[in-house]
């Protein structure tokens, strides 16, 4: 079973490279551990991915407001959040080549639970086990490393601030709340929402673009009383969160609820759940549930000065809302969905690969090709139809490049749902052969009515 994932993990991340989802990042460089690069087809896949999660957590909802916000911050706003005292993580070096690798991951790859591990406690154990690096050597002793970049802004070098890439967006919507309630007057309950860029000095970045230096987060905090039964919104988010993931075509069968005990919790975290996907090198967290109270804008009103109160309407008392937050990574998402999508029909010569991509986020959601280029009026008539469907669609893709054989294994790979046809049957009886990408079955179709027939299989 290990050597197969590890074999649908090779074929994934070739796909990638080769059909323009996903490169690996500075690659004529020599490459740069723990970066990617989305490339045309990717960065489509991503868009849609995104624009499903605001349609469905964010625009369907009259009470959560979506914010964009610079990756740079005040320095205050991370001592104010406890990053800069407790986002570390536990770390070792290779005694020879002075190589640095995560004590945890170390001893979680040699079959150790290290969720109630204090640091010391791991260094116990990785001395007990006689673990040795990958280079057959000794380790140091573990010691704690934070996670956050560090950066310098301002132009003379002994005047700039020294501050850090954002670890999380989370702290972006705090320091906002006010912001929030003095331009719209929100009622709780309410939420501030965000997808956008992070930031995590991970030492070993690893499982392609599941642990990344460089990545993107969609979460949004949701205000509540301090009083409302919280347990019932948290559950009907955790509902959300796995029908959401089915949207883009994630295997709901291979998520699994993980509830961190109070020792693995975040030190703001009054309860959290984290579903975890089947990926081919293990299970593996995917999106985020936490309970955070009321600690992160206590924390801002105490460093800020800011106030964070807002008034009962019903008894008139002051209250500073207690927070639920759903958070998932972009990329392990897109990850999860090419997972969950790749398949293979036939073997040897004759295997057939495709994406089984929901239409919704498919790259395009169809290919438009004259069944020979070299016939202009066959040309001519596709391109009516290519420009027709472009404008209904949006991103649809011209193909008529090799056999229409190959056009169909092509489109396959990429995820594309129907290949659309024009052939001299068409010039006189104005129907197009539309290819189901799932099943390979063809219909044929008036050419009025092929969009109707596109819509009716969304």
């Amino acid at each position: 079973m290990q050597e197969k994932d590890e074999k649908l993990m090779e074929k994934i991340i070739s796909l990638c490279k080769r059909r323009g989802f996903i490169y690996p990042g500075s690659e004529i460089y020599g490459g740069l551990a723990g970066t990617y690069d989305y490339g045309p087809l990717g960065s489509l896949l991503k868009k849609n991915i995104e624009d499903s999660w605001i349609e469905y957590f964010v625009r369907s909802r009259e009470n959560i407001y979506l914010i964009d916000t610079p990756i740079l911050m005040h320095p205050r706003v991370w001592d104010a959040s406890g990053h800069t005292s407790e986002f570390i993580d536990p770390l070792v070096d290779d005694l020879i080549t002075k190589k640095r690798y995560r004590a945890d991951h170390l001893l979680e790859d040699a079959g150790i639970n290290t969720e109630k591990l204090t640091v010391d406690e791991m260094d116990k154990k990785i001395k007990e086990l006689g673990l040795k690096s990958p280079d057959g050597n000794s380790f140091s002793d573990v010691r704690r490393f934070n996670l956050m970049l560090e950066t310098k802004m301002g132009a003379v070098e002994e005047t700039s601030v020294h501050t850090f890439l954002r670890p999380e967006e989370a702290q972006s919507m705090f320091v906002n709340f006010k912001n929030v309630l003095q331009s719209l007057s929100p009622k709780v309950p309410f939420g501030i929402a965000q997808v956008g860029k992070a930031f995590r000095n991970e030492i070993t970045p690893r499982d392609f673009i599941y642990r990344l230096r460089e990545f993107e987060i969609m979460e949004f905090e949701y205000f509540i009383h301090p009083s409302s039964p919280w347990e019932a919104y948290f559950d009907n988010f955790l509902l959300e969160q796995k029908e959401w993931l089915s949207k883009i075509g994630i295997e709901t069968s291979r998520l699994h609820a993980l509830e961190h005990p109070e020792q693995a919790r975040a030190h703001y975290s009054r309860k959290t759940v984290d579903l975890e996907f089947e990926y081919p090198f293990g299970i593996k967290e995917l999106t985020g549930l936490a309970h955070r109270g009321d600690f992160d804008l206590k924390r801002h009103q105490e460093f800020s000065g800011e106030s964070m109160w807002m008034l009962d309407d019903a008894t008139g008392e002051k209250f500073i809302p207690h927070v639920i937050e759903p958070t998932i990574s972009v990329d392990r998402a897109i990850l999860a969905t090419l997972c969950s999508s790749y398949r293979e029909e036939g073997e040897d010569e004759n295997t057939r690969v495709y994406l089984k991509l929901p239409p919704s986020i498919a790259p395009y959601k169809a290919c438009v090709s004259p069944l020979l280029k070299n016939k202009p009026e066959l040309v001519t008539y596709a391109k009516n139809v290519f420009k027709d469907l472009k404008k209904e669609f949006g991103w649809v893709v011209w193909d008529d490049n090799g056999n229409i054989g190959k056009r169909y294994r092509r489109q396959d790979e990429i995820g594309t749902p129907w290949c659309i046809v024009i052939d001299f049957e068409t010039l006189t009886d104005n129907e197009v052969t539309i290819r189901d990408r799932d099943t390979g079955k063809q219909d044929r179709v008036k050419i009025e009515e092929v969009i109707n027939f596109i819509k009716s299989k969304f």
